[in-house]
């Protein structure tokens, strides 16, 4: 195991991003399409360029759109939800989908943000940081009451709930015919994705409040126990377990058979899952302070942020340092990639663009008030929420 602290190699520019020769550009798009289409690894490395259906964008957590953001944003439009937002958004078929702390799941039109439906969930803690998930034609959302809820997609009407013992901030997982969710009362939960019956639940030595990544039929979730654990998603059948050494709030990223993620004790993990082992851990030297961002990962690059105040990207094989962005406040926003740049909030109250490649800042906004939730790209759209309870739409 390589234990790194900031440094800074050389960097390495790659087919993310939209800067390339025209011949460069064609043979990226060939690569990028035989990627996608390969079985072995499918189209959850990115998500879809027009739907942003769960938290992180697709199953393996990445954080990656394919989508063509505009190189001059601006706001479009926001929406008042009347109450604070951390729950992600999600976007599907030209809609929104985003909770608030009152316990409303609402659905927006992404074009000019219009109410399609609001869902009261009827949870008197609200909706916290479990992001919507759409699939099967329902959306998915979990509460801080425990109680998981299946909602029509087309009007916001209930399907089934189902009640965990714990409050529940993990996002909902749709994969084959199942969900996967987190709850604290110390479980993964396997139900079936159209009853909300349990198909299969593991039990853990904590609180699950990560999000599970997935790749080839396997769930992989990082753990209030300190353990990062592999689940077989057909039976919840567990497969091999890694100590983490510390407690972990941040979901995993996954790629390249490695998975990504931050714990509370100031440290980043890269796990290599084929020889289920840490292979590198990262830290600060100049500010040691928890990781509660989940990495955004791509071309062999994570960024995430931290309560350093800081944007960090890491290579993926060593865990170097390539650069680090420092924000004004703490940063549990989880980056999202697209067209080359960063996107993600801060607790500072700005919402950033940054260059992928250098870090450098191309563009901020002023929101007034904390962005901890997490950015979702869609149809060249960027959308985000705010804890004031605004939700924004650039594009």
């Amino acid at each position: 195991m390589t234990e790194v602290n900031e440094d800074m190699p050389e960097v390495n520019k790659e087919s993310f991003s939209p800067r390339r020769a025209p011949r460069a550009y064609l043979l990226s798009l060939l690569l990028t399409c035989a990627f996608l289409l390969s079985p072995a690894r499918g189209a959850a490395q990115w998500a879809d360029p027009n739907n942003w259906t769960q938290f992180r964008g697709n199953g393996q957590l990445t954080g990656v759109s394919k989508t063509d953001v505009p190189k001059n944003l601006r706001p479009l439009w926001n929406y008042q939800a009347g109450a604070g937002i951390e729950s992600s958004a999600a976007i599907a078929n030209g809609t929104v989908y985003v909770g608030s702390q009152d316990g409303v799941l609402a659905a927006l039109d992404l074009s000019n943000g219009a109410v399609r439906w609001k869902y009261n969930t009827g949870s008197k803690e609200g909706i916290g940081e479990s992001s919507p998930a759409v699939a099967n034609g329902l959306v998915y959302v979990g509460d801080l009451g425990g109680t998981i809820h299946a909602v029509n997609a087309g009007n916001g009407r209930g399907v089934w709930t189902f009640k965990t013992g714990g409050e529940i901030k993990s996002s909902p997982v749709a994969v084959d015919d199942k969900i996967l969710i987190g709850s604290y009362d110390g479980h993964l939960y396997g139900l079936d994705a159209r009853s909300g019956a349990v198909r299969w639940k593991v039990k853990t030595a904590g609180p699950v409040h990560a999000t599970a990544g997935v790749a080839n039929g396997t769930a992989y979730v990082a753990g209030c126990d300190e353990i990062f654990r592999a689940i077989r998603i057909s039976d919840g059948r567990e497969l091999f377990t890694v100590a983490s050494g510390a407690y972990t709030g941040a979901s995993p990223a996954l790629m390249d058979n490695s998975a990504f993620y931050g714990t509370f004790d100031n440290y980043v993990l890269g796990v290599n899952l084929q020889t289920r082992r840490v292979s590198w851990r990262y830290r600060n030297a100049q500010r040691q302070f928890p990781f509660y961002s989940s990495a955004g990962a791509v071309e062999n690059r994570v960024v995430l942020g931290g309560r350093d105040k800081y944007v960090h990207c890491l290579d993926a094989r060593t865990g170097r340092a390539l650069w680090t962005f420092a924000t004004r406040a703490r940063v549990e926003s989880s980056p999202a990639l697209a067209s080359g740049r960063v996107f993600v909030g801060s607790s500072d109250g700005r919402f950033y663009v940054l260059d992928f490649y250098s870090g450098a800042k191309l563009w901020e906004f002023d929101a007034g008030a904390a962005l901890s939730a997490s950015p979702a790209i869609a149809s060249g759209r960027i959308v985000i929420g705010s804890q004031d309870g605004r939700v924004y739409c650039f594009g």
